[in-house]
């Protein structure tokens, strides 16, 4: 089952649904995300020991940022073409090139580096005790491959292990048939390897 959240900050639910989400990228959306989660478990739809997050874009921040505030509610988390420094959204990529798409950083994050450390994965990256795959192109001009390089580096700094699908000729998302295949056929097979039958059958047995 897959559950796609219409947390606040989308579009096409009027400008105060919208406006609802500046600045809280990491703070009342994530929230909005979790409660979506416990909602589907309180119904009875999704099992609590078999979720896995996973987005692409800001919703790859999103798989990142939701397990460090929310750590007991995932069993994986899987990132594509996300942004996990904010900071480096100043620095890096196609977005900072233009004057509105400054004004667009300025309006929906903040120019305060304290802030946009506390609400970027890869200064919490110590918090992200599960699985992760991270799936990036290495010619991504609106999230730059170097958010992914730079939480892999966290990473290696914890000796802790983490999945990567790094792809040479594809940007902000995979478009060639074949890395497409590749794309779908590992991330299949992270969640059959973390929430699929099997595993949860093999946990509850080491448990």
């Amino acid at each position: 089952m897959v559950l796609q959240v219409n947390f606040r900050g989308s579009t096409g639910y009027g400008d105060g649904f919208y406006t609802a989400g500046i600045r809280e990228w990491g703070g009342k959306i994530q929230k909005d995300i979790s409660e979506a989660v416990n909602w589907a478990i309180e119904k009875g739809y999704a099992d609590p020991n078999r979720i896995c997050i996973y987005g692409a874009s800001f919703g790859g921040y999103s798989a990142l940022m939701n397990p460090i505030r929310y750590p007991n509610l995932y069993k994986c988390a899987a990132g594509y073409v996300g942004v996990y420094d904010l900071e480096m959204m100043y620095s890096e990529g196609d977005i900072k090139k233009r004057e509105r798409g400054i004004s667009y950083l300025n309006r929906e994050l903040s120019k305060d580096k304290d802030f946009l450390k506390r609400n970027s994965p890869v200064y919490s990256a110590d918090k992200l005790n599960l699985p992760i795959f991270l799936i990036h192109g290495e010619q991504d001009e609106r999230a730059p491959i170097e958010h992914a390089e730079a939480l892999v580096k966290e990473f290696a700094k914890m000796n802790k292990p983490i999945k990567t699908l790094f792809v040479e000729r594809e940007g902000h998302g995979f478009y060639l048939e074949e890395n497409e295949m590749k794309l779908y056929t590992e991330l299949l097979n992270f969640l059959d390897q973390h929430i699929g039958v099997g595993a949860t059958e093999e946990a509850s047995v080491e448990g």
